[in-house]
């Protein structure tokens, strides 16, 4: 897997506002955020997408929820409710090619969260 900006940040190459860590995962701000709370929590292993994870990877997976839920009742919006999800993928949306949960809050969130489009062709 190639250096991406996500290894840059868990290096401490650039700069990141960090809300969590450990050995296994960080959890930091979005620099777009698309919701007034938005945030990111990545495993420390490069794994490129949710098509790459393996069988022994299954609790780094399940961790990354974890710190997700853990930073959701600290920040005190785990009751009010939060999205959760990872892209796969180009047309998932995925952009950083190193897996990444992107947690969402602070507003009521819609359904479904994208517009319309389909590929012709």
């Amino acid at each position: 897997m190639s250096d991406t900006i996500f290894s840059k940040i868990i290096n401490k190459e650039i700069p990141a506002e960090i809300l969590y860590e450990d050995d296994l995962a960080l959890a930091f701000k979005d620099i777009n955020p698309q919701a007034p709370i938005h945030f990111l929590v990545i495993p420390k292993k490069p794994i490129a997408t949710i098509n790459d994870i393996q069988v022994e990877d299954k609790a780094l997976v399940g961790h990354l929820y974890w710190v997700a839920a853990t930073i959701a009742k600290e920040q005190g919006f785990a009751e009010d409710g939060y999205r959760a999800v990872m892209n796969c993928n180009e047309d998932g949306g995925q952009t950083v090619y190193h897996i990444h949960l992107h947690v969402l809050a602070g507003k009521a969130l819609g359904w479904p969260p994208y517009q319309a489009t389909l590929k012709t062709g």
